[in-house]
């Protein structure tokens, strides 16, 4: 299930305290600029209203996950919401029970052969690489010797500039949190700026 979302979004962008009021148009700016897949992290304040607002504001043309999903009662939440998938930044094992029992498509963050390991005991062969930047280009090949069937996402530290490295590096995708947008648009509120911006990633990303 995570592949194939992975596959046909393979940006994602982190929404990680983005005032409730800027919401939709964080949003719609960045889905103008040609990414259709949100992270709503669920350490930010407003994380549940937020998901909402992006099911209904977006409906079908985008999908709309749950990230820091680290406890089962922010599971809950998020599902009540509406999020479509969920992410963890972490191996959290009641998380990957409950995804795995469920049904639900789950993104969870790993860092060592172990993680990836349970991980993989529990169905979960998609996973997330975080923090993804602190790791030597060669992280992930070494993880796929043994674990030759599992795939990543880059997440952490992944901004314009180093994107096409993770894409080289044999990363299926990536999440850009706070890297996505400049700051002096967002203070500035200037969506049509933070769209030319998001359109200049995706025409130069090799995804």
């Amino acid at each position: 299930m995570m592949i194939n979302i992975i596959k046909k979004n393979p940006l994602i962008s982190i929404m990680r305290n983005i005032p409730l009021e800027h919401t939709l148009d964080y949003a719609q700016a960045v889905y103008n600029g040609g990414i259709k897949a949100f992270e709503v992290a669920f350490n930010s304040e407003h994380a549940a209203k937020q998901i909402a607002m992006l099911r209904n504001h977006f409906g079908d043309s985008a999908i709309i996950g749950a990230g820091t999903t680290i406890t089962l009662e922010r599971v809950q939440l998020a599902l009540d919401a509406g999020a479509q998938f969920l992410l963890t930044p972490s191996t959290n094992i009641k998380v990957l029970e409950y995804a795995q029992k469920n049904n639900i498509p789950l993104l969870p963050g790993v860092m060592t052969p172990t993680d990836v390991d349970i991980c993989c005991s529990y169905g979960f062969k998609t996973l997330k690489l975080f923090p993804a930047s602190s790791q030597p280009s060669s992280y992930i090949a070494s993880l796929k010797g043994p674990f030759d069937d599992t795939e990543y996402v880059a997440v952490g530290g992944v901004s314009a500039d180093n994107l096409n490295t993770f894409y080289e590096n044999g990363f299926i995708g990536a999440g850009i949190g706070s890297n996505l947008i400049p700051q002096k648009l967002l203070a500035s509120h200037d969506w049509e700026g933070a769209t030319q911006h998001i359109q200049h990633i995706v025409k130069n990303s090799k995804w």
